[in-house]
This record gives structure tokens, C-alpha cells and sequence, in this order.
């Protein structure tokens, strides 16, 4: 329908002598032209085979190279650790010998310290046998605080110190030693306190004094003074008074209110300040040595020989009179309890543990 010739009114022949002529088919190539293609093919193909076989070999010598040159770092780093595996030997197996010397004195540590705890074990004592050393060390300090010194309050300090160690510990087989540590205790506090230390500080201070006393000889009754003259007495008046005042000094009369003093002739007043002195020392002595009876009799005789030949109306001699009289007055326990019982007590409870404690180790 859209033929122009058709539209344009050609003659049918035309058409029909053109329709041959346009679908007549093509002539096949020639052969020549044919050969010619394949040739070329051909060359494009060897040429790129051997474009890629030089590629290949070129890639080839390159990862030669390469290779060869990573085998030869892998050589040296194999030799170098092949080395340093050498050294590690060398410094495990001298590691290994240190170690194993160390084990070998480690446990030669152990077995002396194992033997050394058991020595200690053995012959250490228990915290209870410290204890009880303690205890008897602090009894036979405060027995010999009474025997010797007499102190009594240094001895009750060391029997409550024991009882508070027996209390800490807290153990019944310590109640009969504690009950007696309890009834010395009680008779400590009932002993008087006597303060040795003040006394025999007061006797010292009687001793200074002994120089400064005067003689009873000596004593003077104060001198009586005349009474003053009248200003208006007459010439004949005071010449007749004074003259009787000259013949009343020449005799006087004094009324003492005890016996004569004795006369002590000079030689003899050093011996008498001496063995005032000596009658003092051992009065001291008597009261450091708690010997009761001995003490108030040297008190009481050097009392009688100060108020028998010294002036006892003088400052000095009063005061060494009422020193010596508190003194003698002071009470003075006869005797001083012991503790004797207690450390019985305290050791056959020690004889009593050993005992135990043997037939346990047995």
C-alpha cells in the first residue's frame, strides 16, 4: 500500500521486473580475500601469545627475583633464630639448674625451718608458764619488799599486779591462788601506813640541830629592867637609887620551876652532843629495820637527855622536843604480814602442771 509505484499508478510489469533484481542474493567472498583475514588473525594471535609469553616470563624473573631474595631473608632470619633458639637453650637449661638449686635449698629451708619449729615447740613455754614465771617473779619481789624493807605498800602494788594477770587469764585452775592472793591483799591494806620516808626525814633534820642547842646551864631568865627614873626627882634621891640598884646586882635570886640543871663541864659537852647524835642514827636505824621496840626507846631516851641537859625554854630545843615526842607517838605495826602462802600456793600449782604435762608427753 505504501509502494509509490503502486500509488503513482506504474504499469503492474514494472513491479514485477523489479522484485527479482532486489531479492537476488549476494555473492559469497572470495577466497583470496578470505585468506587474507585469517593471516591477519593469525598475526594478531601470535603476536599477543607472544606479547603475553614475554609478560609471563618478564613476571617470571621478577618473581624469581623476589623469591630468591625472600629465600635468602628466610635464611638469615632462620639462622638468626636458629641462634637465638641456641641461646634460649643455653639460658633454659641454666635456668632450669638454678631452679632446680633453688628447689633443692628451698626445701633444704623447709626441713630446718620444720625442725626449728619443732625445737621451738619443745622447749618454748606456753603463754600459761610465762604467766605463771611472771607471777612467782612478782610474789618473790614483794616477800622481799616485807622481809627487808618492811614496805608495804610497794608489796601490795605487786600482789594486785599479779592478781590482775591471773584475772586477765581468766581460768579456773587459777581460783585457790587467786583466793589467796586475795586474803594477803586484805591484810597488806590492814597494816597502818607508816611513812618511814617522813620519819627518817625528821630525824635527819633533829640530828642538823644538835650543834645549835644550848646547854641547860646556859639557860638566863630574861633580865628584870629597873623603872624609869621621875624627871623631877631630886639629885640626893637618884644617887641613893642607883646605888641600891649597884648592891642588888651584885646578889640575885631566880625560881626555876624544875631541878638544877646538871653541870656539864666544857670537855665534856662534845661527848654529850655525840652521843645524842649516835642515840638519833640508831633510832633511824631501828625504824629502816622496822624494829618497833628499838626505835621508840631511842626516841624516848634521846628525848630525855634533850629536855635533862638542854635548854628546852630555847627555839631550837622546843622544836627538836616536839619532834622527838610525834615521833615516839607515831603507831607503828609491831609486824609485817608475809606471803608465804601464796607462793606455796603458786608453785605447787606449777608442780601440779609439770607433772600433767609429763605424763601427757609420755
Amino acid at each position: 500500500m505504501d509502494d509509490p509505484a503502486i500509488a503513482g499508478g506504474a504499469p503492474a510489469s514494472a513491479t514485477v521486473q523489479a522484485r527479482p533484481e532486489a531479492s537476488a542474493p549476494q555473492p559469497p567472498f572470495s577466497r583470496p580475500a578470505s585468506r587474507g583475514w585469517f593471516a591477519v588473525l593469525a598475526l594478531l594471535l601470535v603476536a599477543g601469545l607472544l606479547g603475553g609469553w614475554m609478560w609471563l616470563r618478564n613476571a617470571q624473573r621478577d618473581l624469581s627475583l623476589e623469591v630468591g631474595k625472600r629465600l635468602a631473608d628466610a635464611e638469615v632470619a632462620a639462622a638468626q633464630a636458629r641462634a637465638q633458639d641456641s641461646q634460649m637453650s643455653n639460658d633454659l637449661r641454666e635456668t632450669r639448674a638454678k631452679l632446680a638449686l633453688l628447689e633443692a635449698r628451698l626445701e633444704e629451708s623447709q626441713s630446718q625451718q620444720a625442725s626449728l619449729e619443732a625445737l621451738y615447740r619443745e622447749l618454748a613455754p606456753s603463754r600459761d608458764e610465762v604467766a605463771l614465771n611472771e607471777v612467782e617473779q612478782v610474789l618473790l619481789l614483794a616477800s622481799q619488799q616485807l622481809a627487808i624493807a618492811g614496805n608495804v605498800q610497794a608489796a601490795l602494788a605487786a600482789l594486785q599486779l599479779a592478781d590482775a594477770k591471773l584475772a586477765r587469764m581468766d581460768q579456773t585452775q587459777f581460783v585457790p591462788l587467786r583466793r589467796s592472793l586475795a586474803r594477803d591483799i586484805d591484810r597488806l591494806k590492814a597494816v597502818p601506813f607508816v611513812d618511814v620516808a617522813g620519819m627518817s626525814l625528821k630525824l635527819d633534820q633533829a640530828l642538823a640541830s644538835i650543834d645549835a642547842l644550848p646547854l641547860a646551864r646556859d639557860e638566863r631568865l630574861p633580865v628584870e629592867m629597873p623603872p624609869p627614873a621621875p624627871i623631877d626627882e631630886p639629885a640626893w634621891r637618884r644617887a641613893l637609887r642607883e646605888a641600891w640598884d649597884e648592891l642588888r646586882s651584885l646578889v640575885r635570886v631566880e625560881v626555876a620551876d624544875r631541878a638544877a640543871a646538871p653541870l656539864v663541864p666544857p670537855p665534856q659537852q662534845y661527848f654529850l652532843r655525840e652521843n645524842l647524835r649516835l642515840r638519833l642514827l640508831a633510832a633511824r636505824v631501828a625504824l629502816l629495820s622496822h624494829d618497833v621496840q628499838g626505835f621508840k626507846t631511842d626516841v624516848t631516851a634521846a628525848n630525855a637527855w634533850v629536855k635533862k641537859y638542854f635548854d628546852t625554854r630555847s627555839k631550837p630545843g622546843q622544836t627538836l622536843t616536839a619532834t622527838l615526842t610525834q615521833l615516839a607517838a607515831t603507831p607503828m605495826p609491831a609486824s609485817v604480814p608475809d606471803i608465804a602462802t601464796t607462793i606455796t600456793a603458786l608453785r605447787t600449782l606449777k608442780a601440779t602442771r609439770d607433772r600433767a604435762a609429763a605424763g601427757a608427753g609420755r
